[in-house]
């Protein structure tokens, strides 16, 4: 199959690109949406994502890949919902801002601008080489 893009958000002061960078690799766990869920059960090993500070900031920051998927959430009793772990591949040359996504027409359909509340949205192949191009390769 092959690889497929998303983008993650995380508050920064609860978890951040740094925090993740300390630990090397991070469990993506907490997510209780329905469709965010079922984008991080669609994630397969080698995926990469977008890292992105909502709240502070609202940037993406960085890139990480998918190390392990299939997870169910520890942090969930029941046993119901997703989590995935993740490993930082690299921090972006420049981030690239919500409002700077947001004025481009270019991504105007992009899954995380659609459905701003969604914490984990697939980006198409294009949305992700386009902001790659954004960030300065």
């Amino acid at each position: 199959m092959a690889k497929r893009y998303w983008l993650m958000k995380s508050e920064p002061d609860a978890y951040g690109w740094k925090d993740l960078v300390s630990e090397g690799e991070g469990t993506w766990d907490g997510v209780r949406n329905h469709r965010a869920a079922n984008n991080l059960r669609a994630m397969e090993v080698g995926d990469e994502a977008f890292f992105y500070h909502s709240n502070i900031g609202k940037e993406i920051v960085g890139i990480v890949t998918i190390s392990q998927s299939g997870l169910t959430d520890p942090s969930d009793p029941a046993g119901k919902w997703a989590a995935v772990k993740v490993k930082p591949l690299r921090k972006l040359a420049r981030p690239v801002t919500l409002a700077k996504m947001k004025a481009d027409p270019k991504l105007a359909d992009m899954e995380m601008l659609r459905l701003s509340r969604l914490s984990v949205a697939e980006v198409t192949s294009q949305d992700w080489d386009y902001i790659l191009s954004l960030a300065g390769g």
